[in-house]
């Protein structure tokens, strides 16, 4: 029996603040694609430029493109600001999505992204979160952005299907949202994929540089996702290692001891905190067999 799968619904929300150098190409390039968004929203999060007017420009054109103007503090809040934007498109949608995206307002994707997602989520059901990768210019030349495990799906460009988003009790307001949000999918079951196929030019390199504050938060997510201190320990000083400094390796582990203290709120149950810590040893054990 021949029969056509059904199209998946693929709802995109980008958050955008201060993106007048490159909004009109991360449109330009979702109004290309060889598979339609059916609903595409941009929040526009307290921005002072000309974001606002380049993003209505394509409201006008496009029925399928929204805006939000959001008005919310300019403190720099890594993870808690986009995630609080992300809510802010993600209200104004109704629930009748396949698939949801958060996509960052700095990427040009490939004409058949968004078909290509679609197929993948096809050919396996149990396929939570699916994306492409991140490449950068240097030196006129388009190079892969290098900065995590080829396995890891980048928070610029999320895409989850509708249960997965809904198991994982969708996105957490802080930084590591884009860490927990894979841990979390794995514990319900749900497996991940990274297209290396998929060439997403991204216009805005990643490599802000946190003021102490931010450093502090990396550590307190650590906590969060009840790491323990063993694991903590570890990371910071892979982090630290990588970027070559010492005074990371302070700032992440002095945000862990600090979150410990206050006894702040963690992101996950007991429970998922077992499975997190069973994944991230048995991950690090997996490195060390291979390099023997």
């Amino acid at each position: 029996m021949n029969f056509k799968l059904l199209l998946l619904n693929f709802y995109i929300i980008i958050p955008a603040h201060n993106e007048e150098d490159c909004i009109a190409q991360t449109l330009e390039s979702l109004v290309n694609q060889s598979l339609p968004a059916k609903q595409i929203v941009v929040v526009n999060d307290n921005s002072t430029d000309d974001t606002q007017q380049i993003v209505e420009n394509y409201v006008n054109q496009y029925a399928n493109i929204s805006i939000v103007n959001s008005v919310s503090s300019n403190k720099h809040l890594p993870g808690s600001k986009i995630i609080n934007a992300f809510y802010k498109g993600f209200e104004t949608l109704d629930q009748n999505y396949d698939v949801i995206c958060k996509f960052d307002a700095d990427l040009i994707f490939p004409k058949n992204y968004l078909e290509q997602l679609e197929s993948h989520f096809h050919q396996n059901e149990y396929l939570g979160m699916v994306a492409g990768f991140c490449y950068i210019e240097k030196s006129n030349k388009w190079v892969l952005e290098n900065l995590t495990r080829k396995d890891h799906i980048r928070g610029a460009l999320k895409a989850y299907r509708k249960q997965c988003f809904l198991d994982i009790g969708k996105l957490k307001p802080s930084m590591g949202w884009d860490t927990v949000d894979e841990l979390l999918a794995k514990y319900y079951n749900w497996d991940l994929l990274t297209d290396e196929s998929l060439h997403v030019k991204h216009l805005k390199p990643t490599g802000v540089s946190y003021n102490k504050a931010s450093k502090h938060m990396q550590g307190e997510a650590m906590y969060k996702m009840r790491y323990g201190f063993t694991i903590t320990l570890i990371s910071a000083l892979k982090l630290a290692y990588k970027k070559k400094s010492f005074m990371l390796f302070k700032n992440y582990m002095a945000g862990y001891f600090k979150a410990n203290k206050q006894n702040i709120t963690q992101l996950v149950t007991e429970e998922q905190g077992q499975f997190i810590r069973k994944l991230r040893w048995d991950g690090m054990k997996g490195k060390l067999k291979n390099s023997n």
